[in-house]
């Protein structure tokens, strides 16, 4: 039995169809168990999120911690990315005006990436597993796409010449922060299972 240390349904489908071929069976954490995310980086809150839902459940718990790195911005929003604004709009559109603020002009002022960081802890609350994914790319000034969530529209990445709101969700889960993330995982993860 894995927890995984979200309440958010559609992430713990997601990340059920991503260890599916593991034999693990996974649920999502206690309703009501809220975790605060006090991390200054990814990886802390991925693993304060994995050893809280472990200790909490008595069972294995993965977490992550995902967002966008701006650099132009210093990093920002970074481990705020969720917490930016109201709302995906808002969001992408306070992003947009900050980075014309910084004159971030050219593709290449407009660099970015996302980053995903995964945590398991055992039952005890160790946390004995830690990667993290990253897809580099670059922020447009416009949204293009209607695919995905949050920044997705305006994170264009070079390798695919598209933005992740315009990939096939196939091409987003193998380029994308998490999908990474999860290349990491999944061999060390079934070395753990077996071992």
């Amino acid at each position: 039995m894995l927890v995984i240390a979200s309440g958010n349904a559609g992430k713990v489908r997601e990340f059920g169809a991503l260890l599916a071929d593991l034999g693990l069976e996974t649920r999502p954490q206690p309703e009501g168990l809220e975790v605060e995310e006090t991390g200054a980086t990814f990886a802390e809150n991925a693993r304060l999120k994995a050893a809280a839902v472990a200790i909490a459940t008595g069972c294995w718990a993965l977490a992550d911690d995902s967002g966008l790195g701006v650099d132009a911005l210093g990093g920002a929003p970074g481990v705020h990315s969720a917490r930016y604004a109201n709302g995906d709009a808002a969001r992408i559109e306070r992003l947009l005006q900050e980075l014309a603020a910084a004159g971030a002009l050219s593709p290449a002022a407009r660099s970015a990436r996302f980053t995903a960081a995964l945590a398991l802890a055992n039952p005890a609350g160790a946390v004995v597993l830690e990667v993290e994914g990253h897809c580099p790319g670059q922020i447009l000034e416009a949204p293009r796409g209607t695919g995905g969530f949050g920044y997705d529209p305006v994170f264009f990445v070079p390798e695919a010449g598209l933005t992740f709101a315009e990939m096939p969700h196939s091409l987003k889960a193998q380029l994308g922060h998490r999908g990474r993330a999860f290349a990491l995982l999944k061999p060390q993860l079934q070395g753990l299972i077996q071992g």
